[in-house]
């Protein structure tokens, strides 16, 4: 059974936050919450995690996840990014937008889309989250919180709980946080391309 640590009220504690990261430092998989939703996150060079992340959610084993970036100056180790792309990031971020880029040499194969080599990167709005990757100092990977044969208007905390608590290490909780899917930008190109219309509003 999963552990379970409530980060709610006056902001992330750092006891707490710091208990969050070692669970991913010990190699565990956490459900925690973000601007668009619950989702799972582990460390990018935890295998064996992504691996019980394609059981859980019971998609293909070649499926990308997103990198978490704390700013973007974390972005450019592991995405190239042009000139343009580098201004639209930093007006959008951090917020409810997941970026297409190339991906750079610092991202291992099986974490890229092929042909072209291609990553999905964030740099999401939440205290939570912020906090987070403060303290463990690296992006990491993730993944929605959509569980098969659940209904999504009883996506809350304690739906979610039950539903995974028997498959991840620890469950982040910080109350109801609606599922409302990011804005995917394809920024590969010479503009950018709307793969996806989410809750990011896009005006450029």
């Amino acid at each position: 059974m999963a552990q379970r640590i409530e980060v709610r009220g006056n902001g992330p504690q750092p006891r707490r936050i710091n208990d969050i990261v070692a669970e991913l430092v010990r190699g565990g998989l956490i459900a925690y919450p973000t601007d668009s939703g619950y989702a799972l996150g582990w460390r990018a060079n935890n295998r064996k995690a992504a691996e019980r992340v394609v059981r859980l959610r019971r998609i293909e084993g070649q499926h990308h996840f997103t990198y978490l970036c704390r700013s973007i100056s974390d972005v450019s180790r592991f995405a190239k990014v042009s000139n343009w792309a580098h201004r639209l990031v930093r007006q959008l971020t951090p917020g409810p937008y997941t970026f297409v880029l190339p991906a750079t040499s610092h991202v291992p194969r099986n974490h890229k889309n092929k042909r072209p080599a291609t990553i999905g990167i964030r740099i999401p709005d939440h205290a939570v989250v912020q906090a987070i990757l403060e303290a463990i100092d690296e992006p990491i990977l993730s993944s929605s919180l959509i569980v098969p044969d659940m209904e999504e208007e009883i996506y809350d905390q304690e739906d979610l709980y039950d539903a995974v608590h028997q498959d991840i290490d620890l469950f982040v909780d910080a109350g109801y946080c609606p599922l409302e899917p990011t804005t995917l930008l394809d920024l590969t190109g010479t503009e950018p391309v709307v793969l996806r219309m989410g809750q990011g509003v896009v005006d450029f």
